[in-house]
């Protein structure tokens, strides 16, 4: 195996190359956010960091969203690009085992993480989609859907099961109920649970301010 270094710094080069000039807000820069946002948290959290820097790196390889709906997609891929580099195989486990289980899945859907590398991981996903990053991100990804900004006549009910969540948010607005209002509480590592709850206040003040100009109040 590569030392620790060679095989980031690899990995990092092969997602750059991959994932640059993605326009659903799943490009090398939140890649790059994610890993980054690891890193931080592991200082204090602890855990195997090239665990963590690996799975941070390769966690959208596959996204089930650009893999017809495959959960397993990105840990398979996954573990092809490792086993290419020569990486032992406990290190390989790990890592797949992550990618497979770090998907959020609707809100009645419990994805519990294993092991403190998973948590962080995780954990470092769902804070850059909250916030104002992860604003931006869910118009991205809402556009590249075709889907509308809003629509206060659809319903907004939350899904309860994985299938009734890759069918679709009604509208971008209806994402921000069904997932991303619900991250803070669903954070597995107090240092995560410290950075989100500005990015929750963020959110809501945003929320305020759309649904007021939507209704010509401001």
């Amino acid at each position: 195996m590569n030392d620790r270094s060679d095989l980031v710094a690899k990995t990092a080069t092969e997602m750059q190359k991959r994932f640059r000039g993605e326009g659903s807000g799943h490009d090398w820069w939140h890649v790059y956010r994610v890993w980054q946002m690891s890193r931080r948290l592991q200082t204090t959290e602890g855990g195997d960091l090239l665990v963590i820097e690996l799975a941070a790196l390769l966690h959208d390889i596959a996204d089930w969203k650009f893999a017809g709906g495959d959960d397993l997609a990105g840990g398979r891929e996954s573990r092809k690009w490792l086993e290419s580099l020569n990486v032992s195989e406990t290190i390989i486990a790990h890592v797949v085992d992550i990618i497979d289980h770090i998907s959020y899945k609707g809100s009645g859907v419990a994805t519990p993480m294993s092991t403190i590398e998973g948590k962080i991981v995780q954990d470092a996903d769902r804070l850059d989609a909250i916030g104002a990053i992860g604003i931006a991100r869910t118009f991205a990804y809402g556009g590249s859907k075709s889907r509308t900004l809003h629509d206060p006549d659809a319903d907004y009910s939350l899904h309860q099961t994985a299938e009734a969540y890759k069918s679709g948010d009604k509208s971008s607005l209806h994402h921000f109920y069904d997932k991303l209002l619900l991250l803070r509480d669903r954070m597995n590592t107090e240092s995560a649970k410290r950075i989100a709850a500005g990015r929750h206040t963020f959110l809501e003040v945003f929320l305020e301010q759309f649904l007021s100009e939507w209704d010509a109040k401001r």
